[in-house]
């Protein structure tokens, strides 16, 4: 998944990129309300936009952008008057998040809204008078994201996707059916929350979900109610998938479904998982403090 980050503070934007990078994010960043404008050919998925830009405000940026796209927008400043929320909205914004923020709120966000602004991959296929799964699938700005008919290939997911079917690693998860098979035709027989969670990994591929997101999602409980149940279910994923690498562990952060062609994870991390132990994770992102710092330099130098 492609973030476009507009933001003039080099700080700022060097902790937040490092941040989104270890969750998987490809990051594209601009300094500059020109540079983003000439940036939105690359097809971001999503834009993370600052309002106090050198060159030009941000709202006139968003409403820019939204007269030759539909990416999804997010804007990320310390603007927190009421007015200025209202207007960005109105302008396009699909989201607006005041600075000082949490990171793990600011994830939660950008993975709703780009969840909001793509064909679901687990609503139901449309069938056509042949009994194919019908139709390619388009994002709102109409780049096309795959299905039958198409390459097959998943815009900004690095799987290979055929109609309701998320390859990987010589499996095949099939969403309508709710089966997995591998190459060799045999199923993998699956309890209903290990399908679950299989599931919502393969909404994006190589993208990092973070624990609670996965424990909201799956089993609608508390991150303190249901973290040791995510963990067995993980390592019994990793043992009746029959490889350790389909699900891998991102330390501190969560777990991600293998891309299609990805590189295997080192050894190191392959043999921690391939134990099946579940390992308890620090929910702390360790760039936290340092880009609460950035943002408050940056407060204090615009006052």
């Amino acid at each position: 998944m492609r973030l476009l980050i507009v933001e003039d503070d080099d700080r700022v934007a060097a902790a937040l990129s490092s941040v989104l990078g270890r969750h998987g994010f490809d990051i594209v960043r601009a300094r500059t309300a020109a540079r983003a404008l000439d940036l939105m050919h690359t097809r971001p998925d999503l834009v993370l936009l600052d309002l106090g830009l050198p060159d030009r405000d941000g709202f006139d940026v968003c409403g820019r952008i939204r007269k030759v796209s539909n990416t999804p927008v997010i804007m990320v400043t310390a603007r927190a008057e009421l007015s200025a929320r209202i207007h960005g909205l109105y302008l396009g914004a699909d989201d607006y998040i005041v600075k000082p923020y949490d990171l793990r709120e600011l994830i939660a966000r950008i993975h709703a809204v780009v969840r909001r602004s793509r064909p679901d991959p687990l609503a139901p296929a449309d069938v056509d008078t042949t009994g194919h799964v019908g139709g390619t699938a388009t994002r709102p700005d109409g780049q096309a994201t795959g299905g039958a008919g198409s390459t097959g290939a998943v815009v900004g997911t690095g799987a290979a996707e055929v109609g309701r079917v998320v390859e990987t690693r010589g499996l095949r998860v099939h969403l309508d059916s709710r089966e997995v098979t591998g190459n060799d035709g045999r199923t993998v027989a699956l309890t209903r929350k290990e399908f679950d969670l299989l599931a919502e990994l393969a909404r994006a591929p190589g993208v990092v979900f973070r624990r609670e997101q996965l424990i909201s999602e799956v089993w609608g409980s508390s991150v303190q109610s249901a973290s040791r149940t995510l963990e067995v279910h993980v390592a019994s994923l990793r043992a009746k998938l029959g490889d350790p690498c389909v699900v891998q562990t991102v330390r501190g952060v969560g777990y991600r479904l293998a891309a299609a062609g990805a590189p295997a994870p080192p050894p190191a991390e392959v043999a921690r998982a391939g134990t099946g132990a579940a390992v308890a994770a620090v929910e702390q992102d360790t760039d936290g403090p340092e880009l609460a710092a950035a943002a408050a330099v940056k407060r204090r130098r615009r006052a």
